[in-house]
């Protein structure tokens, strides 16, 4: 008799392969597809798991309506795999793009599906493998309806926190798409941070890496319990075949694959400045520069001056928790903006909750930013929320103390100094944007608003 399964994975690499393996531990029934043979075979020994590398094959074998989850790269392949798919697809089938598709992408997708009869929901989902093999975070967006009829698989997939799913509903066309951007530019932001006061530790303070490994270790253990803290710890125990430490081999580049970009394009769309998701996108395009860096290093020589420790570490504790706090503050601020421009209808407790647990920005700060948003729904800006106001005040002297040292000690900290920076001009009821007002309306006749009378004004400067 033939098997009729519960829901289809085109894609069986590692996040494929694992979210499969997931979804069999809760109960379900996948049918796997991959055009690559040589991905065949990987779930062998998985009874309610079938794979096969032909696609008429695993459609007809999938419950109707369809559910289709692809879990293929961002781009040219996601509409690949749609256009392969649709002469097999009917109307009220599912589609489930759970790659890091660009917003606009998933927009267009949804629109050119839906003239068909095809619901094609975006998908985000943090986690990585271990993520997708034990509970990810998820972040769907498009058809409520068609959310509803797949939302057990998702639920019972995902991470939990203290019993909750980390998971919900977002809201409409590409929201969970925009979501996962956003969340993948705060991470970028995240990283950022932690790799300045690495930075700081091994040629500021000349600190081994047995001792870093504490230090993390030390601070996931408070107010900076966080997975990216977690992870930093490890890599600094990690040795390899030879015995020697892996991470004093690996090459100082750092690429990116789109989102950080994709969120910085999207903050300056929405004029909403995000001051260290764009710096930390910067920081990896040059440490791409690697040559060009090697020969100004040697022309444009500067001694990296010693830091007395003296209770440095502890400042920089503080320092990397009040920027953590304005990382997050910013992104939070960029889902508020585009919920509006785009009629997301985002609830930004709901994305701080499903945060939590399963994704690679999950930390306890995000608790505090949970409640901020339970408290007040209609929040203009997190830093605005007393509680959080309270933490970053707390952390404002040892901030500007840290960037204070590192700038004498030729240590560069874009990221610490961003985070200041946008906390100082945040909070000034003046800045000198009048001036550059002045010099638009001097050379280009741009007008400028008056203080003291309503209306536009343009003056003859000469």
């Amino acid at each position: 008799m033939k098997i009729i399964y519960d829901l289809g994975m085109i894609g069986l690499g590692v996040m494929g392969q694992n979210l499969v393996l997931n979804l069999a531990d809760q109960g379900f029934s996948v049918a796997g597809y991959d055009r690559d043979k040589s991905k065949i075979g990987g779930l062998k020994g998985q009874q309610s798991v079938f794979e096969t590398a032909d696609l008429k094959e695993f459609v007809s074998l999938l419950q109707t309506p369809r559910a289709i989850m692809m879990m293929v790269p961002a781009g040219n392949p996601v509409d690949s795999v749609i256009q392969d798919l649709l002469p097999y697809l009917e109307k009220g089938d599912i589609l489930i793009d759970g790659g890091n598709s660009y917003f606009k992408d998933t927009n267009l997708r949804i629109q050119n599906l839906a003239k068909k009869g095809i619901h094609l929901l975006g998908v985000g989902i943090s986690g990585g493998e271990e993520g997708a093999r034990h509970g990810p975070s998820m972040m769907p967006g498009g058809s409520q309806e068609a959310y509803a009829r797949i939302s057990p698989f998702f639920e019972k997939t995902a991470a939990k926190v203290d019993g909750d799913p980390c998971v919900d509903y977002l809201g409409p066309s590409s929201a969970g798409h925009f979501v996962k951007m956003v969340h993948n530019g705060i991470e970028y932001g995240l990283m950022q941070l932690i790799s300045e006061t690495y930075d700081l530790m091994k040629r500021g303070l000349g600190i081994d890496e047995s001792k870093m490994h504490a230090i993390y270790d030390q601070w996931n253990q408070g107010e900076l319990n966080s997975y990216l803290l977690e992870i930093t710890a490890h890599i600094f125990q990690k040795r390899d075949i030879s015995g020697k430490l892996l991470i004093d081999d690996i090459l100082d580049v750092a690429k990116q694959k789109g989102t950080g970009m994709w969120t910085s394009q999207s903050a300056m769309e929405l004029q909403v400045p995000d001051l260290n998701i764009d710096i930390a996108v910067d920081m990896r395009d040059l440490s791409m520069l690697h040559n060009q860096r090697t020969l100004l290093s040697k022309t444009l020589k500067r001694p990296v001056r010693p830091l007395k420790e003296n209770g440095f570490v502890e400042q920089m504790a503080h320092a990397l928790y009040g920027a953590m706090i304005v990382v997050y503050a910013q992104g939070m601020a960029v889902l508020k903006a585009a919920s509006e421009k785009y009629q997301y209808g985002l609830n930004l407790e709901t994305i701080a909750r499903i945060w939590r647990g399963g994704c690679i920005i999950r930390s306890a700060l995000l608790e505090p930013i949970r409640e901020a948003y339970r408290n007040n729904p209609e929040l203009p800006h997190l830093l605005g929320d007393p509680i959080m106001s309270e933490k970053i005040m707390h952390t404002d002297e040892d901030l500007r103390g840290l960037i204070a040292k590192g700038v004498q000690t030729g240590i560069p900290l874009p990221g610490f100094m961003s985070a200041l920076s946008y906390l100082d001009a945040f909070r000034s009821d003046w800045l000198p944007a009048n001036l550059i007002q002045a010099q638009r309306d001097f050379f280009g006749a741009h007008t400028y608003e008056r203080i003291d009378a309503n209306g536009v004004f343009h003056t003859q400067w000469e």
